[in-house]
C-alpha cells in the first residue's frame, strides 16, 4: 500500500480532489481506499471507505467534556492518533494499492499538534506522498502566494513526507492561471511583482523569497482542476516518480 495525504487551508479542495483522485486510481485498475480524518466535516463530494467518524463523535465530545465546537475539535484532533491502529487495521482488510487521506480544513490541527505527525509517522506504507493543495483563490497576489508557499514548507516540516506543490482549482484563476505558474517557476518573476504590488512589504517579501529559493521550499507548481479532471495525468504521473523514488519532486 501507498499512502497519499492531502493537506492545505480550509476551503482548498481536498476533499474534492480526493473524490476524483480516487476514481482517477480505480479507473487504471489500482485497488483504492479513502480515508476521512476530518471528524468535524458535514458534507463530503465522496463516501470514504474509512471514515474517522466511526470512531470520533463531537457531539459526544461536546457533551462528555462539556466543550464548545472550537474545543471539541481540538480534543477530536488529539484523539485522531488513538485510532492509528483501527485504521491499520481497516486498511490491511481492503488492501488496497494506494490509500488517499483527507486531512482536516483545519490543517493547523492535524500538523501542529502531535496527532497528525505521529499518524503520518507510524502508518505502515511502502510509499508515502502528500499534496499541499495552493488554492487558486489564495494565491493570485504576490504577497497571498508567498504566505501560502512558507505555511506549506512548514507542514512539510512538520510531517516530514515528500511533497508535491498543487495548485487546486485552475477553472477558478481563468487568464491569471499562467501568471500564478510563472511565479513557482521564475523566481525572479515573482519577486517583480511583489516590486509592483507593494514597497512596504517587498523588502520582508523578497528576504522570504530569496530564502525560500535557496533552501529549496520553492517547487513547481501542478494545476489542476477537481471539476474538469484536467491535469491529474501529469499530477498521477509525479505521485508515482515520488512514490517510486521515496524523494522530493524536484522537476
Amino acid at each position: 500500500m501507498r499512502a497519499i495525504f492531502l493537506t492545505g487551508t480550509a476551503g482548498s479542495g481536498k476533499s474534492s480532489l480526493c473524490s476524483v483522485l480516487a476514481p482517477w486510481y480505480s479507473d487504471k485498475g489500482s485497488t483504492v481506499a479513502t480515508v476521512n480524518l476530518d471528524p468535524g466535516v458535514q458534507d463530503m463530494p465522496y463516501e470514504p471507505d474509512i471514515d474517522i467518524r466511526e470512531f470520533i463523535d463531537l457531539s459526544t465530545i461536546m457533551q462528555n467534556y462539556q466543550l464548545g465546537p472550537n474545543g471539541a475539535l481540538i480534543m477530536a484532533a488529539d484523539l485522531v492518533a488513538t485510532r492509528i491502529n483501527d485504521i491499520q487495521e481497516s486498511l490491511e482488510s481492503i488492501n488496497p494499492d494506494y490509500a488517499i487521506f483527507d486531512t482536516p480544513g483545519q490543517i493547523e490541527l492535524f500538523a501542529y499538534r502531535n496527532s497528525g505527525p505521529y499518524l503520518v509517522d507510524n502508518l505502515q506504507a511502502e510509499g508515502k506522498s502528500m499534496l499541499f493543495l495552493f488554492d487558486s483563490t489564495l494565491v493570485s497576489t504576490p504577497s497571498n502566494f508567498i504566505s501560502i508557499a512558507l505555511l506549506s514548507a512548514s507542514i512539510r516540516l512538520r510531517l516530514k513526507v515528500p511533497q508535491i506543490s498543487v495548485l487546486s482549482r485552475k477553472d477558478l484563476l481563468g487568464p491569471n492561471l499562467k501568471k500564478v505558474l510563472s511565479w513557482s517557476s521564475n523566481v525572479y518573476r515573482l519577486e517583480d511583482a511583489l516590486r509592483e504590488e507593494s514597497k512596504f512589504t517587498y523588502e520582508l517579501d523578497s528576504i522570504l523569497l530569496r530564502d525560500m529559493a535557496k533552501s529549496g521550499m520553492a517547487s513547481e507548481l501542478y494545476p489542476v482542476s477537481a471539476t474538469t479532471r484536467e491535469g491529474l495525468l501529469d499530477l498521477s504521473a509525479v505521485i508515482t516518480r515520488q512514490l517510486n523514488l521515496g524523494e522530493e519532486n524536484e522537476d
